[in-house]
């Protein structure tokens, strides 16, 4: 069969020589490796996707399969975090006779493709038990259809110590590469480009139809492996064709090391390019409309509420609040064309508001001093509601590799008053395969408190469930100091009731605030009962937003966790304009690594992409532990006003 698969790859080398051509590095035509990582089939390459953009593959190998989430928050920068799942036991597989791996990838770019290649340095496997571990130096370089790349490779990548390695020429201590400890999770830059050797690896892809790229690649892949069993190699060299559906989806079919058959399908998207821009709605001017009346109507069809509205000699003053714009940029956008389409010659100037927070203002005394009011909005009880489907996935679970429900799922909120709210959560499971969730957690430690979370999902198919079903308050007593009060079942797993402030400025770079709330643990079916554990948590938090050279969010914060334990979780994430971010987090608490187990300490990906009216959020762990669990908050207050920053992409 691999004999085969080479002699159509030759005849489809011939016929690609004819098709017009099309640049090597595309996004189009980029592809994840196996890994997870965009290459070949299992070697790296120095290209990347645009910044924006985020995928998730597939594999199917022998013995391992894999699952990757990958993202790119830079054009310069690729991370993804992997769940593998190692079936090496000639007896079968299941939980106790498979093995499970999770672990953290990142790629950096060191130099863009010119005349001279791109060049990207990278690590798989950097904080797990070190299966797939390997750090790496590639080069590439396209010529039209044709795609080649070069690099040299360490660990799990060093499969054949072809030469002495460079870097212990520089220091004695790349020369050794220490053993790992089976228990992973934790950094430890010893392990990172050591070894007393190197092994070089090297590859082409060619597109040779305009949905069909080749690939060959010289596989230094270390077998057999470790764990992971691999089977010694009849052949370095591997093959595989890569047919894309569309410029989203891909699936690949390889011959890896004359050994076996793999698959691969993968999805990506650039949410930066892929999402269409705002479309703004214009409502011509009836009989009998002024300007003002007229301005009212073109930004309430827009979704900007508009509260009140001053005049004087001079300037309009325009007080309007907003939940649905993920930034500044698309409200003053709307804002100028409304004035625009209405006719209005006067300065414009907005008093932002969002939930009676007063989020940011460009009034000045003066405005308000010599100012008449000629527009104030009755204030009236409101109702909205919101029913889809949606898919609730279980990443990483010791039964299977990857669980799933299909869930008619409703979002409703009554506006009692402009700052108080009731919003509820209710979801019905049309169809999941939770059930076979019944291995329990291995750890416990300090009190159970998510560890637990399949005894919930079990109950998923026992009818409706209340996700969420709270009230929330807030309000600005002093200019920047904003305060939320919130009741009810905040979420899934618990209920409770306290508050959160926040110092928010927004011109400044950072915020600064607290959080108390007294939570109880919810029942396993999911409704109004509770369960025994209790306990009072909170946190200082810092915020701070970047803008310069390279754009990042930051937030550092400090208190007592769901379990009892006491520590601080550091965030840093990437925030675009149209509502999509990326980032990474890790706690570190009172916990030793011992006693936490597997992972060392509590460590994932989130992400929050726009889907159809909404946007998504998603948290992955590559274990569910309970030091370091924090309560799972509808939103804060540093959510909401965070719109009202100006932030530079």
């Amino acid at each position: 069969m691999l004999k085969y698969l080479r002699n159509y790859i030759s005849i489809f080398i011939i016929i690609g020589i004819y098709v017009s051509d099309i640049a090597a590095d595309s996004f189009e035509y980029n592809s994840y490796n196996n890994h997870g990582v965009i290459g070949l089939i299992n070697i790296p390459s120095a290209r990347f996707y645009e910044e924006g953009s985020y995928g998730i593959s597939i594999y199917k190998g022998t013995p391992d399969q894999k699952i990757t989430l990958t993202s790119s928050p830079y054009d310069w920068l690729e991370a993804s975090l992997f769940y593998a799942n190692i079936d090496n036991n000639p007896t079968g597989c299941n939980f106790r006779t498979c093995y499970k791996d999770k672990g953290f990838n990142i790629k950096i770019k060191v130099k863009e493709e010119g005349r001279l290649p791109a060049i990207a340095i990278g690590m798989n496997d950097i904080a797990g038990t070190g299966l797939y571990n390997s750090e790496y130096v590639v080069a590439s370089y396209g010529i039209n259809n044709l795609d080649m790349h070069f690099g040299l490779g360490w660990g799990a990548l060093n499969g054949e110590s072809t030469f002495k390695n460079p870097l212990g020429y520089i220091s004695d201590s790349f020369k050794i590469r220490p053993p790992r400890d089976d228990q992973g999770g934790s950094f430890q830059p010893e392990w990172y480009f050591s070894g007393d050797s190197v092994t070089p690896f090297y590859g082409i892809s060619y597109l040779a139809l305009p949905n069909l790229l080749m690939k060959i690649e010289h596989d230094p892949t270390l077998t057999p492996g470790s764990r992971i069993g691999y089977e010694i190699p009849k052949s370095r060299t591997s093959f595989g064709l890569e047919y894309f559906l569309n410029s989203n989806f891909s699936i690949g079919l390889s011959a890896e090391r004359d050994n076996y058959i793999s698959l691969r399908l993968a999805f990506k998207q650039n949410l930066l390019t892929s999402k269409k821009a705002y479309e703004y709605k214009k409502v011509e001017r009836k009989d009998g409309d002024n300007k003002i009346t007229n301005l009212i109507a073109n930004l309430e069809s827009n979704g900007l509420g508009v509260n009140k509205i001053i005049e004087s000699s001079e300037t309009i003053g325009v007080e309007i609040t907003q939940f649905s714009y993920p930034n500044l940029d698309i409200v003053e956008e709307i804002i100028r064309t409304a004035k625009g389409n209405s006719g209005v010659k006067k300065e414009v100037q907005v008093d932002y508001r969002i939930a009676e927070l007063k989020a940011y203002s460009d009034f000045d005394e003066d405005l308000v001093k010599n100012s008449e009011l000629i527009y104030e909005r009755k204030k009236t009880s409101n109702f909205n509601t919101y029913t889809r489907f949606t898919v609730r996935p279980f990443i990483a679970a010791r039964e299977d590799f990857i669980k799933l429900a299909v869930l008619l799922e409703n979002d409703s909120e009554y506006i009692i008053k402009d700052n108080f709210f009731f919003s509820i959560n209710t979801k019905y499971s049309v169809w999941n395969n939770f059930d076979d969730l019944s291995y329990p957690a291995p750890d416990t430690y300090p009190a159970q408190v998510r560890s637990d979370v399949k005894d919930y999902l079990n109950n998923f198919d026992k009818g409706l469930i209340i996700g969420r079903a709270q009230f929330d308050y807030h309000l600005t007593p002093k200019k920047n100091n904003h305060l939320m009060f919130t009741a009810g079942i905040l979420e899934e797993m618990f209920s409770g009731f306290g508050f959160e402030y926040l110092y928010f400025k927004s011109k400044n770079n950072y915020a600064l605030g607290f959080e108390i709330f007294d939570v109880v643990k919810r029942d396993y079916e999911m409704r109004f009962k509770t369960r025994d554990y209790k306990n009072t948590v909170g946190s200082i938090n810092l915020y701070y937003r970047n803008s310069q050279i390279i754009p990042f969010d930051a937030k550092i914060s400090y208190g007592e966790y769901l379990a009892g334990d006491r520590g601080a979780t550091f965030e840093i994430s990437r925030s675009y304009l149209n509502g999509t971010k990326f980032g990474i987090f890790a706690s570190f608490t009172d916990v030793t690594a011992d006693q936490f187990g597997e992972g060392s300490f509590d460590k994932g990906i989130f992400f929050t992409i726009p889907i159809y009216r909404n946007l998504a959020n998603y948290t992955w762990r590559p274990l569910t532990k309970d030091p370091g669990a924090k309560l799972n908050r509808k939103y804060t207050l540093h959510d909401l006003l965070v719109k009202f920053k100006p932030y530079s992409n």
